[in-house]
């Protein structure tokens, strides 16, 4: 860059969202004479609100889109500039707005999020879901659809699919179940019930047992075994605005123009093969559709199944990728395989005085046992506030060590109006054909799952209002031998945190 720096700051931030403003907020209390600036494009950020600390490493907060003039005046020694990022040149250690301004920087931290990963780019009929822009778009569209298409099996499918009303929802997963990254198929089957009425069946909780579950077809319900014996080792652009908050749909109504609550059909274990336009659809005779109102529709979407469907537009929710543009041309950024920025123990990228947090790093020191990184709000938090620890700490010369948050991983969350706890291995991720699950289920009710490893507890998922979070956090940390307890760990009438008081 040969433009004269405008002014060189301490510490600069790139990104507004969950990342980025909890490292300014970090650094600025660390450090409140230290000059600090965000750079985000858009002319709102994400806020953290009604933070409730509810054990030692789980946490609920809500993520509120504010005016960044609410940071600016929380804190005093901060600027925020309004522009997307252009370039970086971490050499001369600056970095070139879009609107030509260049800004030099002391430390600088990457919090440019993901984006959406998306099946086709620029199609009119194919819309992600990732800012407030996108979702406004997406309401603006459905209020006048009858049929949509999902494509995606993540968090933003999930909540979209249960959300949406007065629209037909064809969701054609990849997987053989709901949810699958975040839940087995047992709880997947938990859920499905939630899709097609309005009421949860409540009714008295099955028999306690351990499971395998067995490969169904293609397009087959699930079927479970009881047994006695282990567990079988299985499969387990830089203008966007920041990422939605964890309840993007509340706020919006999300409703299409057929006098219906909810009509879902999934379609499992299948792709989008082909995305046709009406026309196309005329010149391709050999085409079978799966519906009778043929010709009707703006988009046309061919699966992997061989089933065509016709429909207003298709949600593409299949995942984000790191948001490494435009950091990487020019320098010499050392990437994971899945793309992010290669960050260690420190939140330090390899290029010198550069770190990253959120969606856009991997962590990629030697994890804890009991820890894996999901690119996901608790996340995106946790490491903005480590982040700003790190460089606070650099700057004063102190030591600093690993945050105890990435000790076990954890996660609140909700799905379809239940309350949804991820601790440790909860789906016995990189885990020996030793693990062995305790599941209790109450339909409509509950699903717990507990995955023992050699005796000791190593996960657990806890869907509806358990009240057994904190106590399972604790057995998993202290690693305490549960072998004597055996199926007495989940029977509904021990009060098992008295038990292990």
């Amino acid at each position: 860059m040969a433009e004269t720096k405008e002014r060189t700051f301490r510490f600069l931030i790139l990104g507004g969202g969950i990342a980025g403003v909890t490292c300014v907020e970090q650094l600025s209390a660390q450090i409140p004479s230290a000059d600090v600036a965000l750079i985000t494009a858009g002319s709102h950020i994400k806020a953290v609100t009604n933070y409730k600390q509810v054990s030692k490493t789980l946490e609920e907060f809500d993520v509120e889109e504010r005016p960044s003039s609410d940071l600016e005046e929380k804190f005093p020694n901060l600027v925020v500039i309004h522009s997307a990022v252009k370039s970086l040149n971490t050499k001369s250690h600056s970095v070139e707005t879009a609107d030509g301004r260049v800004f030099g920087y002391e430390r600088l931290c990457i919090c440019s999020g993901g984006r959406p990963k998306l099946l086709t780019q620029d199609h009119p009929y194919v819309l992600g879901i990732r800012d407030t822009d996108s979702a406004q778009e997406f309401q603006k569209r459905l209020s006048k659809a009858k049929r949509i298409v999902v494509v995606g099996n993540g968090g933003i499918a999930l909540e979209l699919v249960f959300e949406v009303e007065g629209c037909e929802v064809i969701w054609a997963v990849k997987d053989k179940a709901i949810g699958n990254t975040f839940f087995d198929a047992g709880a997947a089957q938990f859920f499905i019930p939630s899709l097609e009425t309005d009421k949860p069946d409540r009714s008295v909780p099955c028999k306690r047992t351990r499971y395998t579950t067995e490969e169904p077809a293609p397009g087959a319900a699930h079927t479970f075994t009881a047994e006695r014996n282990s567990r079988r080792p299985g499969s387990s652009s830089t203008k966007q605005g920041s990422a939605l908050g964890p309840d993007w749909h509340e706020g919006i109504v999300l409703k299409g123009t057929e006098q219906l609550s909810r009509r879902v059909s999934l379609e499992y274990q299948c792709e989008v093969e082909r995305i046709f336009t009406p026309e196309e659809l005329l010149h391709s005779p050999q085409q079978e559709l799966n519906d009778e109102q043929e010709g009707s529709w703006p988009v046309y979407i061919k699966l992997t199944n061989g089933k065509t469907f016709g429909c207003d537009f298709v949600v593409s929710a299949t995942g984000v990728v790191p948001n490494t543009e435009p950091f990487l041309h020019g320098n010499n950024f050392a990437l994971a395989d899945d793309g992010g920025l290669r960050v260690d123990d420190q939140m330090m990228t390899s290029e010198p005085d550069v770190y990253a947090a959120g969606d856009v790093c991997t962590a990629c020191w030697e994890h804890s046992l009991l820890w894996q990184q999901m690119r996901l709000w608790t996340q995106a938090r946790q490491m903005g506030w480590y982040a700003g620890r790190c460089m606070a700490s650099h700057v004063l010369s102190e030591p600093i060590e690993l945050d105890f948050c990435f000790e076990l991983f954890s996660h609140i969350t909700k799905f379809f109006n239940y309350k949804v706890v991820l601790l440790g291995k909860f789906n016995g991720q990189g885990l020996g054909p030793d693990q062995e699950l305790l599941v209790r289920c109450t339909k409509g009710l509950e699903y717990v799952k507990v995955i023992l490893s050699g005796g000791r507890m190593v996960g657990a998922v806890l869907i509806g209002e358990t009240d057994l979070e904190e106590t399972f956090e604790n057995l998993i940390l202290n690693q305490m031998d549960l072998t004597p307890y055996g199926e007495e760990l989940l029977n509904p009438n021990i009060d098992i945190e008295d038990y292990f008081d």
